[in-house]
């Protein structure tokens, strides 16, 4: 600290010393250009009075100087504004000069300096302080092109505001290790021209040529209204390449702040999805949250407790999270009492198969809005114990359904999934069951029962966007289960939005379901991954195939057939038609079994079959 005070005291010092000579200077400058660059033709009177005044004029323009804070402005970044306070300052200095002469030497008959004395004294001031300040920005740009020539070169896309103010703090940065070394921008008629000193050399599809001809290591996309997809298509581009891609946030999260480098971001593969963010409309969801009990169980989960989080933001009267977990109980209790320190919480630790326990805790707490999000997910795991996925997703959900009928729940919301749809696996399967009950409960009690159905989540636990970015930072290798595997997938904010849509939403029996936009391949995932994290797939980080997992299929539905669909206000939203089936054998073929299925004596897969026709596991 007392370093940097003694290196500010010093260039203030040397400012002070260079405009007492910058102001000298200017007036026997101004002489000698007005007699023609002769000093023998200067009259000795004019010399003599100037000489006489000067220690006056150069005391009454260092005060202006300070008082136009001359001496506090950042040099290094010297700009038109400080350009401007220069002609200012110096103007000033000059008016009070010609005031100040004509007062000392008011009885000289004639003039007291030649009359062209004052606008050349003048422009030669301008020019001298100027100039001063804005060598030393020059000699710290060219110290700083000859430091960046082993630094990150930087291709930065985008050529309009946000990218000329990041174009500019790069330069000006003496922190940042980095030079832009050319520009991209779609707009075809700015290709050639140059911003900030360098060429716009071409629009997105030359981005891949343009990274190898200027050995590009990072690229920075300064759009921050670009559309995802849009977003996506230069992401994919980019990844041909093996730079490093960050990008600046969507423009409503910069609003009102200033663009700056740090905000740049790194590209994560969520960019990769091609579609805009799901929104749901805030106004009924608030209406249909705020002061009122709602539950969620699985609170803790990825799902669950990313529920917790958003129902929070809509002021209920009381949050109950239920979970099994105490760890992840525990997490999300003592994150909501931080971020929402008003929030009536009640953090239970208790099990939706445990009917003593729903019953005691719907007796004692009346939940009116429940949301539904414990379940068994991993589909592995659940092919290796069927029996649990059985008694946790689909008996679970049933004692849940009778709890809410019993105590008059207004709605409840069921967690589900497209693995629903035609499913392979007894995971899927399961969840099929868990529609069926909440849709046979739908028809048999004044609560309404709704199911959500979307893909694969990204982010949450067991999902295979962290597995691979562990298996990355390992140094690999990538396992992908089968070349042409493809899944739909949505973030987890994406999901709950959907959640919450669906219940404000509801009016009883409906299956939603979000159009997620075209499905991707996680073998294309994985090496856009790879690419976003600096390496390049198959030299530096190799993937290898498994082979499918038991219960697993190459591409996930989100509809079954007979579904159909129906459009909702949300144009991302739809509501799938209900399948008509028996349900009261289905409810008491559900209690007929529950001995037997709990056994671990049962054939899992062959009650599954019969409970579910469109198993095919």
């Amino acid at each position: 600290m007392r370093s940097e005070r003694k290196q500010l005291i010093l260039r203030r010092t040397l400012l002070v010393i260079l405009d007492v000579i910058c102001v000298g200077i200017s007036g026997f400058a101004a002489l000698f250009v007005r007699f023609d660059f002769q000093f023998n033709r200067i009259d000795y009177p004019y010399t003599e009075r100037s000489l006489t005044y000067l220690p006056i004029h150069i005391a009454v323009t260092i005060i202006i100087f300070v008082l136009l804070r001359m001496y506090n402005s950042l040099w290094e970044f010297a700009s038109i504004e400080e350009m401007v306070r220069i002609v200012i300052a110096c103007v000033i200095s000059e008016v009070t000069h010609f005031a100040g002469m004509h007062i000392m030497f008011y009885s000289v008959n004639n003039s007291v300096m030649p009359r062209s004395f004052w606008p050349l004294e003048l422009v030669i001031l301008i020019i001298l302080v100027g100039g001063t300040r804005f060598f030393y920005r020059l000699l710290r740009r060219m110290n700083q092109t000859e430091r960046t020539e082993e630094k990150k070169r930087i291709l930065l896309v985008g050529a309009g505001d946000a990218g000329n103010t990041i174009l500019r703090e790069i330069k000006q940065s003496k922190y940042l290790d980095a030079k832009v070394v050319c520009v991209i921008d779609d707009n075809k008629s700015k290709v050639g021209s140059y911003m900030q000193g360098v060429r716009i050399v071409g629009t997105r599809v030359d981005i891949p040529k343009m990274a190898d001809k200027y050995a590009v290591t990072d690229i920075f996309v300064a759009i921050p209204s670009l559309p995802r997809k849009e977003l996506k298509e230069i992401v994919d581009l980019c990844s041909e390449t093996s730079c490093n891609i960050r990008a600046l946030p969507g423009i409503y999260q910069i609003i009102n702040e200033e663009v700056s480098v740090r905000k740049l971001r790194n590209v994560e593969v969520e960019d990769l999805l091609g579609r805009d963010v799901v929104e749901a409309d805030i106004d009924k969801v608030t209406s249909f949250v705020e002061g009122k009990v709602v539950m969620v169980t699985g609170g803790g989960g990825s799902i669950g407790s990313e529920l917790c989080r958003q129902i929070a933001a809509y002021k209920p009267k009381q949050l109950i999270i239920v979970e099994i977990y105490e760890n992840n109980a525990y997490d999300i209790e003592q994150e909501l009492k931080v971020t929402h320190s008003e929030l009536n919480l009640i953090t239970l630790i208790a099990s939706v198969r445990n009917t003593n326990r729903m019953d005691h805790i719907f007796s004692t707490y009346h939940p009116e809005i429940v949301f539904h999000a414990a379940a068994h997910k991993h589909v592995p795991l659940m092919e290796d114990s069927p029996s649990e996925a059985i008694k946790n997703n689909v008996y679970g959900t049933l004692k849940l359904s009778k709890m809410c009928s019993k105590y008059s729940v207004r709605r409840m919301v069921l967690i589900s999934t497209d693995k629903a749809v035609n499913p392979t696996n007894v995971m899927g399967a399961s969840k099929r069951m868990c529609e069926m009950v909440v849709q046979a409960y739908n028809e048999r009690s004044d609560t309404e029962f709704v199911a959500v159905r979307f893909g694969n989540v990204l982010g949450s636990n067991g999902s295979v966007i962290p597995l691979f970015k562990k298996q990355i930072a390992a140094g690999g290798p990538v396992t992908v289960t089968h070349k042409d595997v493809v899944r739909y997938f949505m973030t987890i904010p994406e999901a709950v939005t959907l959640v919450l849509a669906a219940g404000s939403m509801a009016k009883g029996g409906e299956i939603f379901v979000l159009d997620m936009g075209e499905p991707v391949k996680i073998d294309d995932m994985a090496r856009n991954l790879i690419r976003l994290s600096g390496y390049v797939p198959d030299r530096d980080i190799e993937i290898v195939y498994t082979g499918l997992r038991p219960g697993e299929k190459l591409y996930e539905e989100l509809l079954m057939d007979e579904e159909g669909i129906r459009r909702t206000d949300n144009e991302l939203v739809y509501i799938g038609r209900p399948i008509d089936f028996d349900e009261e054998k289905f409810l008491q073929e559900l209690e007929d079994s529950y001995d037997e299925i709990t056994s671990e004596d049962a054939d899992i897969k062959e009650f599954v079959r019969k409970m579910v026709p469109t198993y095919k596991g």
